[in-house]
């Protein structure tokens, strides 16, 4: 079966993955919306955190803080953004850790996009990858770096001139949607833009198709045709991460839909 896991918030992430069946979590290493270095589940040590999940065989993928913008313009922002995001990735190394996702962030108003997209060539120039990082794509702002296939096109050829081949990419579905990309045929569409998908953030949406918002729903009752999530995750055939209201009906749901692999 394809590796299903979810997203929590949670003292304990690993207990909870393991209590509801999943493959693999994703959590955050601190506050979500602030600028502190890492803390680890529990104020466990790194060698644990590594010891408890690989005993479980629990896979564990971190998500970068919210704030992080490494395109952004403004110094105070894309400066701190970088030694964040050096700090993310060393921190979910230490804990063996599949990857850290990040969003591609985003140009203000009136600023040349070519700036953010050359500002992620410095990051990516600058910034040690101790594990693989996966840029996701994000549901809306006119500059943002990785909304549409356009945008990754661009996002992909900077990275690319700094050498980053080994940055990944995070397809979002409720992001992607939101932001006006079809999912009918979406995997071959991105994989044709970028060369590959990594993971999945499996979503249905609250909104309606093009919306720019980012707001998630459970799989089964979105605006989203649930046979159509459930195809990109089979195009894909990447592991799954659910960041959904209830991550434990949804992972039971797709678990039903989607056929064994031999």
């Amino acid at each position: 079966m394809a590796t299903l896991g979810a997203h929590l918030h949670d003292s304990d992430p690993l207990a909870k993955a393991t209590a509801m069946g999943a493959d693999a979590v994703q959590f955050f290493l601190g506050d979500p919306q602030g600028w502190a270095a890492p803390t680890l589940p529990g104020g466990r040590d790194p060698e644990q955190v590594r010891s408890e999940f690989a005993a479980a065989g629990m896979i564990a993928y971190i998500h970068a803080p919210y704030g992080i913008n490494v395109a952004s313009p403004n110094n105070r922002i894309r400066i701190p953004s970088r030694k964040l995001l050096e700090q993310q990735l060393n921190a979910a190394a230490s804990i063996g850790a599949a990857g850290l996702i990040v969003h591609g962030g985003h140009v203000t108003a009136g600023t040349d996009p070519d700036e953010g997209y050359q500002s992620w060539r410095k990051a990516i120039e600058r910034i040690g990858r101790p594990l693989p990082m996966l840029i996701e794509n994000t549901a809306g702002g006119d500059g943002a770096m990785a909304r549409s296939l356009d945008n990754l096109a661009r996002l992909w050829d900077a990275i690319g001139a700094a050498g980053g081949d080994d940055v990944g990419f995070c397809l979002d579905t409720c992001h992607a949607n939101s932001a006006g990309e079809d999912l009918a045929g979406i995997v071959d569409r991105v994989k044709a833009t970028i060369g590959r998908i990594d993971l999945v953030h499996c979503n249905n949406s609250r909104d309606e198709f093009g919306s720019g918002r980012d707001r998630h729903a459970p799989l089964q009752s979105g605006t989203i045709d649930p046979a159509l999530i459930v195809s990109v995750v089979q195009a894909a055939g990447t592991p799954v991460i659910c960041e959904t209201p209830d991550p434990a009906a949804d992972i039971r749901w797709l678990r039903a839909k989607l056929p064994p692999t031999s």
